[in-house]
């Protein structure tokens, strides 16, 4: 999933924590539940990963990330996550 190269916490780890808080708050007007404070708490970036894939399901969870980015100013991974969905694109049809 695109998630996965796109969550390397900075030096401080405090984006990572922002991203995570993000996760905690959810959205439930969009359908985008929170993910529990006390499952996100110790999670390292794989294990977030993988609670946001079973949270939102893997197209969901791409777009729940795509909205956090947003929100904590990383326009720059905003972009990298849709070049890479666009590299990807189309490879598994035969």
């Amino acid at each position: 999933m695109g998630t996965d190269l796109l969550l390397e916490p900075d030096s401080s780890g405090h984006e990572f924590q922002k991203f995570k808080w993000h996760l905690q708050q959810g959205d439930g007007s969009k359908g985008y539940p929170s993910i529990p404070e006390g499952r996100l708490e110790e999670a390292e970036m794989w294990r977030t990963v993988d609670l946001m894939e079973q949270t939102y399901t893997a197209p969901k969870a791409v777009e729940v990330t795509r909205k956090i980015l947003k929100k904590i100013n990383r326009n720059d991974l905003v972009l990298s996550l849709s070049d890479a969905k666009s590299a990807t694109e189309g490879q598994f049809i035969q």
